[in-house]
């Protein structure tokens, strides 16, 4: 889809059953007559933050001391930007306020709208810590990302696993905050 078009849900639904049948399933077999619709329906809702927007209303923080903002254990779901399979799980949120703040639901908002698009889930903690930096100008951000991928666990080496991603920006990547994300969220040295 060029920049600027907007879905045909007919179109794609008729491209899924020729998917479908090119795989060799039959998309009027049992149980898939109404498949590729509500796939094309279930991607353009997945799909709908390609171009997100994080419109963030920041306000003047009275206290721009030492302070900390920390939201933890926000659930997100995304897609696999490279087997079109879900990847999900928690994300926990930090930043150092300078002069601004924002809502505690404006996190999960730019968690959620950074989501709604095939990612990796090391560009999702970069987006997420990028949109904050950019709104608010902290002193520094901290992304950490847990997720479970089911292109892992559904095909491949089919192992059940949590793989952690960070986004470090200013402040916060320096190492006297490394465990500002919780008991034993400390980074872990290679050996």
């Amino acid at each position: 889809m060029s920049a600027g078009a907007s879905p045909s849900l007919e179109d794609a639904a008729r491209h899924l059953a020729e998917a479908l049948r090119a795989l060799g399933v039959e998309p009027a077999g049992p149980n898939l007559a109404d498949t590729p619709a509500r796939v094309a329906e279930l991607w353009a809702d997945l799909f709908s933050g390609a171009a997100p927007s994080y419109e963030l209303a920041p306000f003047p923080n009275p206290d721009p001391g030492e302070s900390l903002v920390l939201a933890a254990g926000l659930p997100f779901y995304a897609m696999c930007a490279h087997h079109l399979l879900p990847f999900f799980g928690r994300a926990h949120v930090a930043f150092l306020p300078a002069d601004k703040l924002v809502g505690f639901g404006a996190i999960a908002h730019v968690l959620d709208a950074a989501a709604k698009k095939p990612t990796l889930q090391e560009q999702l903690a970069a987006d997420v810590a990028d949109a904050l930096e950019q709104a608010l100008a902290p002193r520094g951000v901290a992304v950490l990302l847990e997720g479970r991928h089911l292109c892992m666990e559904m095909r491949g080496v089919r192992k059940t696993g949590v793989f952690e991603t960070r986004a470090l920006r200013g402040a916060l990547a320096e190492p006297a905050w490394a465990g500002v994300l919780g008991p034993g969220r400390k980074a872990r040295r290679a050996k």
